[in-house]
């Protein structure tokens, strides 16, 4: 009598298996064509009816495809992709918006670009360093310049420190201009939070 029911549950595992594979594989294989610049196979891919692997992320590392033309520095692909909706605050395995990793892979050309996107610039990654942070420990004060007029916030402070971009900057005798920038940078109000009126 179980061998009944067993035969049915693995014809049914059985069937459903490909389709998930093939999601799978769709997804592999379009992170495989951004990886190898397969420009046409990429736009194949997307512009296929129904398609919603832009946003897909590789399973061993987080990455998506805005990673990885971020990591090698391709401003073609990074416009081409956000252009087909690739989210710009999509998160890696280690919490890495795009915008953190161009910072700290020193792409400065494609800074602009995603904070045109509307990248939040003050989305930080697992530890909360931000991109800002970021191009304060670089020293890099045009980066800086560009994202505090992106509305970059100097006074979030990461989650293993306990530090600011302002903070770092002050502690850094090298970083005198960038301090001396944020010296000229207001702080921000932080907004009250009402609570409980007690009697």
């Amino acid at each position: 009598m179980t061998a009944r029911f067993l035969l049915p549950a693995a014809l049914l595992l059985a069937l459903a298996a490909p389709a998930g594979a093939q999601i799978q594989s769709e997804s592999y294989k379009f992170l495989q064509a951004v990886k190898e610049a397969k420009g046409n196979e990429v736009i194949d891919m997307l512009d296929r009816p129904g398609s919603n692997i832009i946003n897909t992320r590789e399973v061993t590392t987080g990455d998506g495809a805005l990673h990885i033309v971020v990591k090698r520095g391709d401003d073609k692909y990074l416009r081409y992709l956000l252009q087909k909706g690739a989210d710009p605050n999509l998160r890696d395995g280690k919490g890495n918006t795009p915008l953190v990793l161009a910072v700290q892979l020193g792409q400065r050309d494609l800074v602009p670009i995603l904070v045109a996107a509307r990248a939040n610039v003050n989305l930080g990654n697992a530890s909360g360093v931000t991109p800002l942070i970021l191009a304060v420990q670089a020293r890099d004060i045009d980066l800086v310049r560009t994202l505090l007029a992106a509305n970059a916030d100097p006074d979030q402070r990461d989650m293993m420190a306990g530090q600011s971009a302002r903070d770092y900057a002050d502690a850094d005798p090298r970083a005198g201009a960038i301090a001396k920038l944020f010296a000229d940078t207001p702080k921000r109000a932080k907004p009250q939070v009402a609570g409980p009126k007690l009697r």
